[in-house]
């Protein structure tokens, strides 16, 4: 599993998420999600750590804690949502009857 970050300053950094987490554990991997048109931080972050207990750890410890003039979010991730990879209905190949 993994801890979800958000509301994150979109100055931040993989090396700065993993010296702050790395305080409550080992970080095994930091995931920092960008736009894909712009290449900026899109203000949030996935930490995955060595073990259960260091994640509730950093959670209890950050959750909502100001960072970089920002309150963190701090939380287990859940997992990602199917989604299919075009929008509309899907039940009747995409489009509407229009009868």
């Amino acid at each position: 599993m993994s801890v979800y970050v958000g509301n994150l300053s979109y100055e931040v950094t993989e090396a700065s998420i993993n010296s702050v987490f790395a305080e409550y554990g080992s970080v095994k991997r930091v995931q920092l999600p960008t736009d894909r048109e712009t290449g900026r931080v899109r203000g949030f972050a996935f930490v995955e750590m060595s073990s259960d207990a260091e994640e509730l750890a950093a959670i209890d410890a950050l959750d909502g804690a100001e960072w970089m003039g920002r309150d963190l979010k701090v939380n287990k991730a859940r997992p990602r949502e199917e989604r299919g990879s075009f929008g509309g209905n899907r039940s009747n190949g995409g489009f509407r009857n229009r009868y």
